[in-house]
């Protein structure tokens, strides 16, 4: 029974060698991205019988997977702005997110600690698709707003610490910030800047207030808050189902 017990630790110990626990929550979110976009590949290479979307998903399947598109939101599908951080348009789109998402993630959820981590994300990502409908109408869709929400949020992080390595620290996320919208800027990328700016501030406002993680009262409130926030984001997905066109 010793035996079993020590293998269960050591077994224990090397799967935590593979996958931080800093690194958890970042992974799953990466999981359920790749899932959907998993979904919304087969669906449009289905509906274009695998020739014309290889590597790219169709414009129909994202808006009946939840993509933001001012018409719908103008008639009453709020979920909208939570589910259209879960899609991405094609191979390239969803790589480059979830190589920033991977480092950028595990940053912020050592620095805030998951409650706040899954706070932020998410309130970011609804920041960043509502700018996006008051600037466009148009379908829009990807994890970069929540992502800027992150970088947002890590600029408000070294901009509470009043050091000087923190200092240092707020330039590079200013950097990433700059360098981000300014690609937004390129001609030959239809890139979602408006989602990217309406997600960094909310990232920088929230981040802002939430500080660092400790023993404090106010921790069950942001684990509560974390709490709501999955039960939204489950809910929305919920009411996607229940609209998903039954003949597509």
């Amino acid at each position: 029974m010793g035996r079993k017990y020590s293998q269960r630790v050591a077994g224990g110990a090397a799967v935590a060698g593979f996958v931080p626990p800093t690194h958890f929550t970042t992974l799953i979110l990466l999981l359920v991205n790749f899932a959907l976009f998993a979904a919304t590949l087969i669906l449009s290479l289905k509906k274009s019988e695998g020739v014309e979307s290889l590597g790219s998903v169709d414009g129909y399947v994202l808006l009946n997977f939840g993509a933001k598109f001012g018409p719908a939101l103008q008639a009453g599908q709020w979920w909208r702005l939570i589910t259209a951080g879960f899609l991405h348009g094609g191979v390239f789109h969803i790589l480059m997110n979830s190589w920033v998402m991977y480092d950028l993630g595990a940053q912020v959820e050592q620095a805030y600690g998951t409650s706040r981590f899954l706070v932020l994300y998410l309130v970011a990502g609804v920041a960043g698709f509502w700018a996006s409908a008051w600037w466009s109408p148009a379908l829009s869709i990807g994890a970069s707003a929540s992502l800027f929400g992150l970088i947002g949020a890590m600029i408000a992080y070294h901009t509470r610490s009043h050091s000087w390595q923190g200092a240092q620290m707020k330039s590079v996320y200013v950097r990433w910030a700059i360098y981000g919208l300014l690609f937004g800027l390129l001609p030959m990328f239809s890139i979602d800047n408006a989602a990217h700016i309406g997600g960094l501030a909310a990232g920088f406002g929230l981040g802002y207030l939430a500080g660092e993680p400790g023993p404090r009262a106010s921790e069950w409130l942001w684990r509560l808050a974390a709490g709501f926030a999955v039960l939204i984001a489950l809910a929305s997905f919920g009411l996607v189902w229940l609209s998903f066109p039954r003949g597509a």
